[in-house]
C-alpha cells in the first residue's frame, strides 16, 4: 500500500471517529478567559458625596448598569403620590411592546374612571382616546381619570391591575413596596422607597424607551387641540438632556420626583422623595444629576451584535455557531481613569440544533485590578446551527476523501 492510499485511509478513519462522536452526542463545555484593555474605569473613588438636602430620601443611579451612586434614607417606606405611575406605565408599556395593545386602539372612560380627583383632563363617561393620546395625558399632565381607564382596560379592574403592579414591583425587587391603586392618590398602606422608585425607573426607560418620547413633552395637546397640556415635570424645561420621568405631590407626600437626564450616552436617575416645595425638589434633582455627570460616563466596551466567538457545535458538521453579545455593553466609569478588564466566559452544552438568538451561555465583565465583576450578560446565538443527519456525515467524508486525493 503505497503512501497517498495509507494517508486516505488514516484521514477517511478520523474523521467517521468524530462523526461518530458527534452522533452519539459528545458534549463540552466552553470556558474562556480572554483579557480586554480599555480606556476606562469604574467608580472607585469619587469621594462620597455630601449634600444639605431638605427632602426626606434621595437616590442617584446610572441607568445602564444600575449603579447607585448616592443613596440616603433609600429604603424608608414614603408615600409616592403620582411618581405611582410609573408603574402604571410600565405595565402599559409591556402591554404595547409585547403586541397586546396598539398605540392607534383606544380607551374608554368608565364612570369610576371619570369620577377621579386630582389631577385629569376631565375625561367624561364613555369619551375615548387613543392609546398615544392616553399617554401624553398621563404622562404630561399625570392624569388620574385616564390612568384608571388604562388600568381598567388592561387590568378588566382596577382591583386585578393593581395586583399586577404588585406582582411586578415583587419580580423587581421592589421590597418596600405596596401599592393599594393606579394613580398615586394617598391611601393606607400605599407606599414604596425612593430606591423601589429608581428600580422600576430604571426598568421602564432600558427596556422600554418609548415612554422617553412621552415623558419628555413640555406642551402638548388632546381633542384636536382643545385640550392644551403642560407638563408638571419643570425638569425637562430648564435641565440639559432632561426627558423624563415622573411628579408626584399630595398634602401628605409632599413633592416627589424621579427625573431621569441623557448626555453623550449617559443617563441617570435621580429620585426625590418628600421635597418641602416643588422648587426645592427640582434643585435637589439638578444637585444630583450634576454630581453625576460631573464624576461619571459610561464607555462602551461592546457594541450590539458583536461576534464574541466562533465555536464548534456537537451534532452538527460543517457548521461554526457564531456567539454575540444582543445589546450594548458599557462600563460605569470615573471620569479620567483608566481599567483593564478581562472576560470569564462560560458556554452552556453546545448541541444542536440551536436556534437564532438562544441563549447559550454568559460572560462576566470582570475589573482586573479588583476581581469585581463588573455585569454578568448573556451570550447569544447569532445563527441557526441545525442538527446534521447521516447523509452530511457521509458529505462530509466525500469531500474530505476527494480532497485528500487532489493532494
Amino acid at each position: 500500500m503505497n503512501n497517498r492510499k495509507i494517508k486516505i485511509l488514516f484521514t477517511t478513519l478520523f474523521i467517521s471517529i468524530c462523526c461518530i462522536s458527534n452522533i452519539f452526542g459528545a458534549s463540552y463545555i466552553y470556558k474562556i478567559n480572554k483579557d480586554k484593555k480599555d480606556e476606562s474605569s469604574i467608580a472607585t473613588s469619587v469621594s462620597t458625596p455630601v449634600f444639605e438636602f431638605e427632602s426626606e430620601a434621595q437616590v442617584l443611579m446610572e441607568a445602564s448598569t444600575g449603579k447607585i451612586l448616592y443613596a440616603n434614607n433609600e429604603d424608608e417606606r414614603l408615600l409616592p403620590a403620582s411618581v405611582t405611575k410609573i408603574m402604571t406605565l410600565l405595565l402599559i408599556m409591556e402591554q404595547i411592546d409585547s403586541g397586546k395593545l396598539a398605540y392607534t386602539d383606544k380607551v374608554t372612560c368608565s364612570a369610576h374612571a371619570s369620577g377621579m380627583g386630582g389631577s385629569q383632563i376631565w375625561f367624561k363617561e364613555n369619551e375615548e382616546l387613543t392609546i398615544d393620546d392616553a399617554l401624553k395625558a398621563i404622562c404630561v399632565v399625570s392624569a388620574n381619570d385616564v390612568t384608571v381607564a388604562m388600568a381598567e382596560k388592561i387590568g378588566g379592574t382596577e382591583t386585578n391591575f393593581v395586583n399586577m403592579m404588585n406582582e411586578k414591583a415583587k419580580s423587581l425587587g421592589m421590597t418596600n413596596t405596596n401599592f393599594m391603586n393606579s394613580h398615586g392618590i394617598d391611601e393606607d398602606n400605599h407606599y414604596t422607597s425612593a430606591k423601589d422608585i429608581a428600580i422600576m425607573s430604571r426598568e421602564i426607560i432600558t427596556k422600554h424607551p418609548d415612554i422617553l418620547k412621552y415623558t419628555s413633552i413640555w406642551m402638548d395637546s388632546l381633542r384636536n387641540g382643545e385640550f392644551g397640556l403642560s407638563s408638571t415635570n419643570k425638569l425637562i424645561r430648564f435641565y440639559e438632556g432632561a426627558n423624563g420621568l415622573k411628579t408626584g405631590s399630595t398634602s401628605q407626600a409632599l413633592f416627589n420626583l424621579s427625573g431621569t437626564a441623557t448626555r453623550n450616552g449617559t443617563t441617570f436617575i435621580s429620585v426625590i422623595m418628600r421635597a418641602p416645595s416643588s422648587d426645592i425638589r427640582l434643585q435637589e434633582t439638578k444637585q444630583l444629576l450634576d454630581f453625576g455627570f460631573a464624576n461619571y460616563e459610561n464607555k462602551i466596551l461592546y457594541e450590539k451584535d458583536t461576534v464574541m466567538d466562533s465555536l464548534e457545535v456537537s451534532k452538527n458538521v460543517g457548521e461554526k455557531l457564531n456567539v454575540i453579545v444582543n445589546r450594548q455593553v458599557s462600563v460605569l466609569t470615573e471620569k479620567g481613569k483608566n481599567i483593564e478588564t478581562s472576560e470569564n466566559k462560560i458556554y452552556n452544552d453546545l448541541k444542536a440544533p440551536i436556534g437564532i438568538g438562544e441563549v447559550v451561555g454568559e460572560m462576566e465583565i470582570i475589573d482586573v485590578s479588583t476581581g469585581d465583576v463588573i455585569e454578568t450578560l448573556d451570550l447569544v446565538a447569532k445563527n441557526e446551527i441545525k442538527k446534521s443527519t447521516f447523509m452530511d456525515y457521509l458529505r462530509k467524508i466525500f469531500k474530505i476523501f476527494i480532497m485528500s486525493n487532489q493532494v
